[in-house]
């Protein structure tokens, strides 16, 4: 485990060297960098503090308890004192701001006097809730910052950190942290279970919002991990609920699970009218992990499972298309016509693309011509069986392909 952990701080994302290089020179904005926990966003931080020639300041608010206001000013004021002290600039990092209470209207402050004055403080921010960075940013802070996403990792990744064949990381998903126990695997999903979902619940979503149903939440996680990359009714999920509540109950729930990267309810497509609020929403795990973690079906079982494991590729090409793909240009969802289905479409401004994936040798695709019948102006994709090779999909971000 030491050599491990010792191999994962040297192991630099791309992430490393766009920060080092919007640091190497003061600049009017600050930089955000958000995504999921355990992912690497503090080791993503640490080695662009070890590669910037001047001195830096780190501090996490990533307590039981969230700080106040005064946990900025005091960090604000470390910064200072060592810039006085180097007589050139200085990094400030606060790790998982959003715990901060007040943290945006007390950063603006800082941040906003800071620039008038002659100390090079430059600043980067990480949170691992995208609703709470996201309020704060647009609250407080608009045109004062940049936002970076830093999502689970990458197929890519994990064949040139741990030598990963595409079978193994479409079960173990793309937590680094959670590799080096991947040939124990009860260990693994317990490890993933407790120290990942466990702790994503507890302090990024139920303790930070005001959740009514705590229970509900836990048990609407289990549900989408139990039927990924599927249509499911909000009245079938209440059938399968305990304390279920209503509909909108649900649904809110499910976008507070997507801000803090786990799941999401992906809505029914429409173009050129408003979506039905309430239609079924297809759900869609952030990481294969997290299915595979919360099943009972081991590694060897789920790839004997066709049936199951083309359900985990399918939910893969949906976590690969939301990890890459900037929530801010693309939206992502799913089309239905009676029989007829197209597993993602994904719009951006006027252009459409549908994608329609294949798990297996079958290189039948009914659901595209309905839906170019439709929608001529789409562009058709097919991923897997006869189209897009898993293995080169996967290796390549999202936006490549539609471009």
């Amino acid at each position: 485990m030491a050599g491990y952990a010792t191999f994962m701080n040297n192991f630099e994302r791309s992430m490393v060297s766009l920060l080092v290089k919007e640091f190497e020179k003061r600049q009017p904005v600050f930089q955000v960098l958000t995504g999921p926990r355990q992912v690497g966003k503090t080791t993503i931080s640490r080695q662009v503090m070890e590669k910037l020639p001047f001195h830096s300041v780190y501090a996490s608010a990533d307590t039981p308890l969230p700080p106040g206001p005064e946990w900025i000013e005091t960090q604000w004021r470390r910064a200072e004192v060592e810039a006085d002290r180097s007589a050139g600039a200085v990094l400030l990092v606060l790790d998982e701001v959003q715990k901060v209470r007040g943290w945006s209207e007390s950063l603006k402050g800082r941040w906003d006097a800071a620039r008038r004055a002659p100390r090079d403080i430059r600043l980067l921010v990480l949170g691992s809730s995208a609703l709470l960075i996201r309020e704060g940013l647009s609250e407080s802070l608009a045109g004062r910052f940049f936002l970076h996403r830093c999502g689970h990792w990458t197929f890519r990744e994990c064949v040139d950190a741990f030598g990963w064949d595409l079978p193994r990381w479409l079960y173990f998903g793309g937590y680094p942290g959670a590799a080096a126990y991947c040939d124990d695997e009860r260990k693994w999903k317990r490890y993933v279970t407790d120290s990942l979902i466990e702790t994503v619940l507890a302090r990024d979503v139920l303790q930070l919002q005001k959740i009514t149903k705590p229970t509900l939440l836990r048990h609407l996680f289990a549900l989408a991990a139990t039927f990924p990359a599927q249509v499911l009714s909000y009245n079938k999920m209440l059938g399968q609920l305990q304390d279920a509540g209503n509909t909108t109950t649900l649904a809110h729930y499910l976008r507070l699970l997507e801000t803090a990267f786990l799941a999401s309810g992906l809505e029914l497509f429409s173009r050129g009218s408003v979506r039905k609020r309430g239609s079924s929403p297809k759900l869609l795990l952030w990481n294969n992990a997290l299915i595979n973690a919360l099943s009972t079906r081991s590694f060897d079982e789920s790839i004997a499972d066709t049936s199951w494991w083309g359900r985990l590729v399918e939910n893969a090409v949906g976590g690969h298309l939301v990890n890459t793909l900037h929530s801010a240009d693309y939206s992502i969802t799913y089309w239905r016509k009676g029989k007829y289905e197209v597993d993602y479409v994904v719009a951006r401004g006027t252009k459409l693309w549908a994608i329609e994936v294949k798990s297996g040798r079958s290189g039948k695709t009914p659901g595209l011509d309905p839906f170019r019948a439709r929608y001529p102006e789409a562009r058709l994709l097919v991923v897997g069986g006869n189209g897009i090779p898993l293995q080169e999909f996967f290796s390549t971000p999202a936006e490549t392909w539609l471009e």
